[in-house]
Parts: C-alpha cells; structure tokens; sequence
C-alpha cells in the first residue's frame, strides 16, 4: 500500500451517518489479496440512520428492528466494515459510524480503480481494458471487484493496519458534491442521503433531482 496513504482516525468516523457520508468521498477502500492490494476512491455512498435518530426507525436501515445475528457489527464500535447478500447475488459492503450501540451506517456505492485493476477486471470476468464505471460504479459490482465476500470481511476493522480491507486517506479533495435521494430502496427513499462527486464516471446512474454542496 502506498506510503502516503494514511489511516483515518476512528473520531472521524464517531459522528452522525449524514455527517460522515459526504466526508468519505475521495477517502480509499483497500483490500488485501493474495495478488496484492486492490483499491478505489470512494465517490458515491449512501447514508442510514439508527434506530435511535427518528420515531419510527428509518426503515430501509437493517438496524430497524434492533439488534439481530445478522446486523450485530452495526451496533458495534465505528470504522467496522458490514457485509451483507442481496438477491442472492450480490454483497454489499458499509462502513459503520457512530459510538458503539448507535448503528449508524454508510453504504459504498461507487469506487474509482486505484490498485489491482487487473485483477478486479478478472473478479469481474471483464476485459483488462474494461473502463471503470463497469468495474466499480455499483454497490454489488465494486465488492465483486475488490472480492468482499459477508464470511471473509463482515466485521473486519477498517482502521487497523493489520485488517484485510482498510479504509485509507491520501488528502485528495472532493471538490462539488451531489445529494440526492436514496435509491434502489422503496422505504424512506425521499430522503436526501445519497451523496457523490459531481459528473464522476464512476458514480452509478441516477435520474432523481439533485442539489450541490
């Protein structure tokens, strides 16, 4: 991993999901294989409450109902990575935030190829010269990339340099940032919490209305 590649410091990330959201774009999500260090610059998430922020819960949050075997990493200390399978298909990788028991959470929507694009393009059984909207920009495609599977990542700490996938910094700047509304979701999905760089590549397709911050 590069030496200029910083670790984040895990007060960054003990904050609300809305405030952590916009921040994590530009930081890098790395994960270590046997082929080497696979990694992109974070440049679309989506932020989720915890039960404790509204009354009802946010409902497109898995910590909706509370504490279950499947969500327990949410509620556990910030800077932890939870994976989960959708469609029997797909994982999805987000990054909890918040003091332990509050289950703040960030999905990672879209990612820019860093390292290893070579091999994310074989995990991803594309062309070497595949562009990187087609390796990256999607919550299921980007862990299909970087190869995050539930059983080798879920729980993993992204601040400890010794972890198998690490949330990094290199001091890049953002510039403007999209927000949007939620998407792929049906509950709560009005809500302003999707956040990404401006007209980069990488950023999953969306049609809803955007502001800029």
């Amino acid at each position: 991993m590069p030496a200029g590649w910083r670790r984040v410091p895990r007060r960054f990330l003990a904050e609300p999901p809305e405030k952590v959201a916009p921040q994590l774009l530009g930081k890098i999500l790395a994960s270590r294989t046997e082929s080497g260090w696979l990694a992109g610059r974070i440049v679309e998430v989506e932020a989720y409450f915890g039960p404790h922020v509204t009354d009802p819960p946010d409902p497109a949050a898995h910590s909706f109902r509370g504490v279950t075997d499947r969500n327990r990493v949410m509620f556990g200390a910030p800077g932890h990575a939870y994976v989960y399978f959708i469609y029997g298909m797909y994982y999805c990788v987000n990054v909890t935030c918040e003091p332990e028991g509050m289950a703040g959470c960030i999905l990672i929507r879209g990612l820019e190829p860093l390292l290893g694009r070579e091999a994310m393009a074989a995990n991803r059984g594309l062309s070497v010269d595949a562009p990187g909207p087609k390796l990256t920009a999607g919550p299921g495609i980007l862990c299909q990339a970087l190869g995050l599977t539930r059983a080798a990542h879920n729980g993993l700490d992204l601040l400890d340099p010794a972890s198998l996938l690490q949330l990094r910094d290199d001091g890049f700047k953002t510039g403007a940032i999209e927000i949007t509304p939620r998407i792929g979701i049906r509950l709560a999905a009005e809500l302003p919490l999707r956040f990404a760089l401006a007209r980069h590549p990488c950023v999953s397709h969306s049609r809803t209305k955007k502001t800029t911050m």
